[in-house]
């Protein structure tokens, strides 16, 4: 009798630890792969980063397209802008202009 007593507290012990065991591995596991893991939080943090950059470089785009526009305004006419907005819009080129023929890739 002493003996089943024994085994089944040991086994009840046992059992409880591996219960606790398995508890806390479950918590921890989520902790580094959950939707709000560590994991998740560096991959956060990476489409941050890589956002930022695009919007660097998207204000850089729209301040040189802003200077560009700038120039074409009525009250301030650059000769040059108008000119070479000209000749892109008509597809006249000067006869003393230098014209470089490319092969296409």
């Amino acid at each position: 009798m002493v003996t089943h007593r024994r085994r089944r507290t040991v086994l009840t012990v046992l059992g409880l630890y591996i219960f606790a065991a398995l508890f806390i591995g479950y918590f921890a596991a989520n902790a580094f792969t959950g939707n709000h893991g560590l994991r998740a939080q560096q991959d956060l943090e990476q489409q941050l980063a890589a956002m930022k950059g695009e919007l660097a470089g998207l204000k850089a785009e729209r301040t040189h397209w802003e200077r560009r526009v700038a120039l074409l305004r009525a009250d301030s006419i650059d000769p040059d802008m108008l000119d070479e907005r000209a000749r892109a819009l008509v597809g006249y080129a000067d006869p003393r202009d230098l014209t470089l023929l490319l092969r296409p890739r």
